[in-house]
């Protein structure tokens, strides 16, 4: 009787999983496949398509984002799944990342890489040339504390500033390595009496796999 009840247990699980579906990161990718065609090719209806991968990807986590890559020689496209610099959401991006299927035309990648080379960036209507930025790295604890400097930072438009220099870590070092490897962040201009010794952004990547590999 026992044995009976055991086995009447489990068909009840797998009954109340058949009934509430599957996990939400199989719902994302359940969906993605059904809008393959309109996701691949974003540019015909971009806001709309964006709107609803932003409200799908939102079912797994809020702070969840994307960005696509462009069309490669191979005919393939990288999508790329982001914590949007939360580390609190890493997980998700993992378990989505780790769901995702093996479609022909798609390269998944989990959180923003380093670009090389580096881009200028605008952001709010200031444009920042990433020649005119440039850093130093300080030991902090068990990681890395680093400072950039910014020409044109001023205190008027410190929050403004501070976005875009996060904008350019990321660039630099991607968004694992930021969370993870990266201690104290400061924004400061060009004038600071710590700009002396600063280094073009550049040389950051490379500089802070230095560090990690001698310490």
């Amino acid at each position: 009787m026992k044995g009976t009840l055991k086995v009447l247990i489990i068909m009840a699980i797998f009954s109340l999983k058949s009934a509430f579906g599957a996990t939400p990161e199989q719902g994302f990718w359940k969906w993605f496949q059904k809008n393959e065609n309109s996701i691949f090719n974003f540019e015909q209806d971009q806001e709309n398509t964006f709107n609803k991968l932003a409200v799908n990807m939102s079912k797994v986590n809020e702070d969840l984002t994307f960005e696509f890559g462009p069309i490669n020689d191979a005919g393939k496209r990288e999508f790329v799944i982001s914590a949007g610099g939360i580390k609190a959401a890493f997980p998700s991006v993992e378990s989505l990342h780790s769901a995702a299927p093996n479609l022909e035309k798609w390269i998944f990648i989990k959180y923003r890489s380093r670009r090389v080379p580096l881009n200028d960036l605008e952001f709010s209507g200031v444009s920042v040339a990433v020649d005119d930025v440039h850093y130093k790295m300080y030991k902090d604890g068990h990681k890395v504390g680093i400072i950039i400097f910014i020409e044109g930072q001023n205190e008027e438009q410190a929050d403004l500033y501070g976005n875009i220099g996060y904008l350019f870590l990321d660039e630099a070092l991607g968004e694992y390595d930021v969370e993870t490897k990266v201690g104290f962040i400061e924004i400061h201009n060009r004038q600071s009496k710590q700009y002396e010794g600063a280094s073009p952004l550049s040389e950051l990547a490379s500089d802070l796999d230095a560090y990690y590999q001698q310490n």
